[in-house]
């Protein structure tokens, strides 16, 4: 079957399934900190973090026991040093934030990325060929990515959902699923909106159950949180990790 014919019979159940369930609960216990702390990449992403402001988010996460610290390439390097011997993942993003660097060029920086420590890997999909309706390319674009990573980190693919309608939300999902991303993820932070509960909701449905769904973006405070995970969020982006476990107002100007 032609992809396109593919991806809109999917969207098309997808929809009927949406129609005819309610909204479960994620079995995550979305009460306890110390989950929530589990599951937070811990994230520096602003284009003027200096390597003092890098270090300082990695012993926050080694302190707090977040899963990961996210970083852009130019750091991998030295936050896969200052992790090493910890449980604290590296995570880098590829082709952000605006996903439309070509396919090559996000293969090479993921290749760049494991070469220096990197274990976890969150790319951003190529939203103008989504929004054009051009699956085979999105498809492609993830699965450069997908097969660079393989066996070496786990792939985390950003959908920027702010800039999309629900109908390519679904599709994006779809691809990313076909393609053998681990994650989908909503967020890069940088654009108009962050994560939403019906994001996640709509995301978990399309993926099922053993999919990683990361909500990223405007996730700043316990009760968000925990509201995420429960509709169905395994993973949390936030630069706010520690306001979150320590239940506290966060920071100004935190992603």
């Amino acid at each position: 079957m032609e992809l396109d014919k593919l991806i809109d019979r999917i969207a098309e159940e997808v929809y009927r399934k949406i129609a005819s369930e309610n909204n479960g609960a994620n079995k995550i216990d979305a009460t306890n900190n110390n989950d929530i702390a589990s599951i937070i990449d811990h994230t520096l992403l602003k284009p003027e973090a200096t390597e003092a402001d890098i270090k300082k988010v990695c012993a926050e996460a080694i302190e707090y026991n977040f899963k990961s610290v996210c970083i852009n390439t130019h750091y991998v390097t030295l936050v896969s040093r200052l992790l090493a011997g910890t449980k604290v993942d590296t995570c880098c993003v590829v082709g952000f934030p605006l996903g439309a660097s070509s396919t090559r060029a996000k293969i090479d920086e993921t290749y760049d990325a494991l070469k220096n420590g990197a274990n976890e890997i969150d790319m951003v999909i190529n939203i103008g060929a989504l929004k054009s309706g051009d699956w085979n390319t999105v498809k492609r674009d993830i699965e450069g990515v997908t097969n660079a990573a393989k066996g070496r980190a786990l792939v985390k693919v950003i959908l920027e959902t702010s800039l999309l309608n629900d109908e390519e939300k679904i599709k994006a999902c779809t691809i990313a699923k076909m393609a053998k991303a681990d994650f989908v993820k909503t967020s890069t932070g940088f654009n108009t909106g962050g994560a939403t509960i019906e994001d996640i909701r709509l995301m978990r449905k399309v993926v099922g159950p053993n999919m990683g769904v990361k909500a990223s973006g405007g996730v700043r405070d316990t009760q968000k949180a925990r509201a995420m995970m429960a509709a169905g969020a395994s993973r949390i982006g936030t630069s706010s990790g520690i306001a979150i476990v320590k239940g506290t107002k966060p920071s100004t100007g935190t992603y």
